[in-house]
């Protein structure tokens, strides 16, 4: 009995990390922002902290989660294909010497970087794309948006 139980939470916790890596993830924007649609190219860079301004002259913030999160494993290879620690490592270079205005904010949750795009004019962020809310916009990537064939950002 006590093994059936055992495997059991095993197969539970395989499972479980299956679904949390299948997971799709949609980048959102402050509502205010102007723009609909992010090229490959230009999220990379955003992600690095390498787009301080959009467009229309609005400084850029990117809202992430912590890299060593299981949920950013995603990210790290499809965006950044970098390890955590060089990831880690570009996210203290791109802040650097920008206290007031930092490039890149890391964040504990999805919650966290719903509220800071919000809230953050020019902010953009990668969250769960079943943790949209109606206070940011969702943007396309690559011209998809999350759920569509073919978008990048796909957890599989």
């Amino acid at each position: 009995m006590l093994g059936v139980r055992l495997f059991i939470l095993a197969l539970s916790v395989v499972a479980g990390s299956m679904v949390a890596a299948a997971k799709d993830l949609a980048l959102i924007s402050h509502r205010g922002n102007s723009a609909s649609s992010v090229p490959m190219p230009e999220l990379v860079k955003l992600c690095k902290g390498q787009t301080d301004r959009w467009p229309d002259g609005k400084p850029v913030t990117f809202v992430i989660r912590d890299p060593g999160a299981p949920e950013m494993r995603l990210v790290l290879e499809k965006v950044y294909n970098m390890s955590k620690n060089e990831v880690i490592a570009t996210i203290s270079a791109a802040n650097y010497g920008r206290m007031s205005h930092p490039a890149i904010i890391v964040v504990d949750s999805d919650d966290a970087v719903l509220t800071k795009v919000e809230t953050t004019p020019g902010a953009v962020g990668l969250v769960d794309v079943y943790s949209i809310t109606s206070g940011v916009q969702v943007l396309k990537v690559g011209g998809k948006l999350p759920l569509e064939p073919g978008y990048p950002l796909h957890g599989n």
